[in-house]
């Protein structure tokens, strides 16, 4: 019995340099192996968490809550970037796609995280600006009020009596705007929604001729949809994004802006309703002409205002809401013989002013 204690006891202790691991120390030096491999999992299953977090949808059907069906929706409705998603807003998305208001928004919100559309710094905003267009409107007088001509990525709009000379830009433009970069033209093509049926095919021809055009590819270069009400007006603006990639197009032209909406909305009762529509309706255009590095350019109608007992009674249709949305503003007015008065009335970057040209055969001249 004393042997085999003896052997026991011999199992337990160590001999010269050999060191025989009992059971207690063999789960001692196991415990921190598996603290290390639980260390690990957790840095393997955060790391993966992280990945997961970090990846951004690249595709509408990526983003949280829009599947097959609701990407479907958003595509025919026109929401077919991830740019488009990001620029709407929920309301838009809940009556197009269906959705509810929070997946709305978290998928705006994934949109927007996904383009990195947060704080920047000036010097970036700066850098961007460069990439703005000047399109020139044939008068050098006119051009040096604009600092060069009216500017891509905003609205411009111009307003005026009657017989001021509002169409006759819009016919210049779309004649300049063919020119090439050198000639101070965009080089592209002009989108037209005519709400007045104004549109004149005769002048295009006469102006292009003055410009050294060829006039019947300057036709085939201007795309007009005639507007018969408001919704019809709103639904072109929507639809525009169709074809300007497809037809290069560099300017987009509304003549008149206010026109079917003064008609359609009578009295004080229906304001609330108009300006919220027209609201809507520049704000499509003021996206398309940012996200698409375009010029648009807006016609006004104007009313007299009888409170007005010295000055200019004048006042352009719209209100504040077109105000707010229009970038720079010209009111046009007309003056002796074939004359006429442009004056800036706003512009976030230019002092008001005012330009002498007039209107000839050839269009718009000094």
């Amino acid at each position: 019995m004393a042997e085999k204690k003896e052997k026991t006891k011999d199992t337990t202790v160590s001999t010269g340099a050999n060191e025989i691991i009992t059971p207690e120390k063999k789960n001692e030096s196991s415990v921190p192996e598996k603290k290390e491999k639980i260390k690990e999992k957790t840095v393997s299953a955060e790391e993966s968490e992280t990945s997961t977090a970090k990846k951004k949808p690249k595709t509408i059907s990526d983003l949280p809550g829009v599947g097959a069906t609701s990407a479907e929706k958003l595509i025919g409705a026109g929401y077919k970037t991830m740019e488009n998603i990001a620029v709407a807003s929920p309301a838009e998305l809940m009556e197009a796609a269906g959705l509810g208001e929070i997946t709305a928004t978290k998928a705006i919100t994934a949109a927007r995280e996904s383009l990195e559309m947060g704080y920047e710094s000036a010097d970036k905003i700066q850098e961007r600006r460069k990439t703005i267009g000047r399109l020139t409107t044939g008068s050098k007088e006119l051009d040096e009020l604009l600092a060069g001509g009216l500017e891509t990525q905003s609205i411009t709009e111009i307003y005026g009596k009657f017989a001021s000379g509002k169409t006759q830009w819009c016919f210049q433009l779309c004649v300049t705007t063919q020119l090439p970069i050198e000639r101070g033209g965009l080089g592209g093509n002009v989108l037209y929604i005519d709400s007045e049926n104004s549109f004149r095919p005769e002048r295009i021809v006469s102006i292009a001729k003055h410009f050294k055009l060829d006039e019947n590819e300057a036709l085939k270069n201007i795309f007009i949809a005639r507007a018969f009400n408001s919704d019809h007006q709103m639904i072109l603006a929507e639809k525009a994004e169709d074809i300007i990639k497809e037809k290069n197009i560099k300017l987009i032209i509304v003549d008149s802006l206010t026109s079917q909406f003064r008609a359609e909305f009578i009295g004080r009762g229906t304001l609330s309703g108009r300006q919220q529509k027209l609201n809507k309706h520049m704000h499509t255009l003021m996206k398309l002409a940012e996200m698409y590095n375009i010029a648009i350019l807006v016609t006004n109608q104007v009313m007299s205002r009888p409170d007005i007992m010295f000055g200019d009674p004048t006042a352009p249709i719209g209100g504040n809401i077109v105000a707010h949305n229009s970038k720079t503003r010209l009111y046009l007015r007309k003056a002796k013989a074939e004359k006429r008065v442009a004056k800036l009335v706003d512009s976030p970057s230019l002092p008001d002013g005012e330009a002498v040209y007039k209107v000839t055969e050839n269009g718009i001249e000094d």
